[in-house]
């Protein structure tokens, strides 16, 4: 049985989602809504430089079933980082308790019948 598009997207948001509790995330929000588009996953984790600190990961989730129409990674457009960057600002004034460090990942995960999924994470990867 073949997987729709939105399917498929649906069972890599919660594949990125398992991955990023795996490493030491904690889920914050899944399919958050703004006027410039949705934010996949939004995560946090305890700051590099300060364990008092958090660090807020806004995540957009690539996936793809085939390499037809290239890597997963390879659909952040510029006019997809714009909107974005739009999104994550909308939701951090929506949310003033998250202020402090943030950034903006991608996790592109590929999936190919008979084969574990083949996930990427690309840290500050939309600037």
């Amino acid at each position: 049985m073949s997987q729709t598009s939105q399917e498929l997207g649906r069972w890599g948001e919660n594949r990125a989602a398992e991955y990023l509790q795996e490493n030491g995330y904690s889920l914050i929000a899944q399919n958050v809504r703004t006027p410039y588009g949705e934010i996949d996953l939004i995560v946090q984790k305890i700051h590099e430089s300060s364990e008092n600190d958090l660090t807020t990961v806004f995540v957009e989730v690539k996936t793809r079933s085939s390499q037809s129409f290239g890597y997963p990674e390879e659909a952040i457009t510029p006019r997809k980082r714009e909107n974005l960057i739009s999104a994550v600002e909308h939701y951090l004034q929506e949310n003033p308790d998250l202020a402090g460090y943030w950034r903006i990942d991608v996790i592109a995960i590929e999936q190919y019948p008979n084969r574990s999924p083949i996930i990427n994470h690309f840290e500050n990867a939309v600037q």
